[in-house]
């Protein structure tokens, strides 16, 4: 079984269980204040166990099935055997870093929560894309909706921004942003070789 199935599996079961236990949804979710006052340090992963609804749900499960055992397979042909254990890193590194700048922004508000796997799943977007930018992918298997990584990477941020700005639920959409650039500066770092990889394949990409 892949790391990234058993990812999807737990993180389904938990916040499915979540949507009819708030008070195991207020247990785990991404209190800042609580985080800050109480030491309950470990909101910083469980968050991404749980999802607002059904769809933000479906949304990072989908997400992170087409590209985490893809992009687990690309640290492991850059860094052998040690790949798996980048690939966890780079999966809890994600969770973890794309909510420090809401834990310093809202560390005094006893009011804010958040929850779901955004931050990780856009560090795993992102890494994959750095691997492979030119890679296309077809939107509803479409052939008119198919363009590079690269490209929905970026819209997929557009989107997190947008929302973010709209507000009014408990995903933490900033998140997505910070989790995509854990996933870049994690992946030059853990995969060196790939930054040269990366320009290379870009420049390749221009239509000049």
């Amino acid at each position: 079984m892949s790391i990234t199935l058993i990812i999807i599996l737990l993180t389904s079961a938990v916040s499915i269980r979540s949507f009819s236990r708030p008070e195991l949804f207020y247990k785990l979710d991404f209190s800042p204040f609580a985080v800050e006052n109480k030491k309950e340090w470990y909101r910083f992963l469980s968050h991404s166990l749980l999802h607002a609804d059904w769809w933000h749900l479906l949304i990072n499960m989908f997400v992170l099935f087409i590209f985490g055992d893809v992009t687990q397979s690309y640290f492991e042909a850059y860094v052998g055997a040690k790949g798996s254990f980048y690939y966890l890193l780079l999966y809890a590194g994600g969770i973890a870093f794309a909510v420090v700048p809401t834990f310093k922004k809202h560390r005094n508000d006893p009011n804010y929560h958040s929850v779901g796997a955004s931050g990780a799943v856009s560090a795993v977007l992102f890494s994959s894309v750095i691997f492979r930018p030119g890679t296309e992918l077809c939107l509803y298997g479409l052939p008119f909706l198919c363009f590079p990584g690269i490209i929905w990477a970026i819209a997929y941020l557009v989107y997190s921004y947008y929302q973010g700005k709209k507000g009014g639920d408990h995903i933490n959409h900033d998140a997505h942003f910070w989790g995509a650039v854990y996933g870049i500066v994690f992946t030059f770092i853990a995969a060196p070789q790939s930054i040269g990889s990366f320009f290379n394949q870009l420049w390749r990409l221009l239509p000049f």
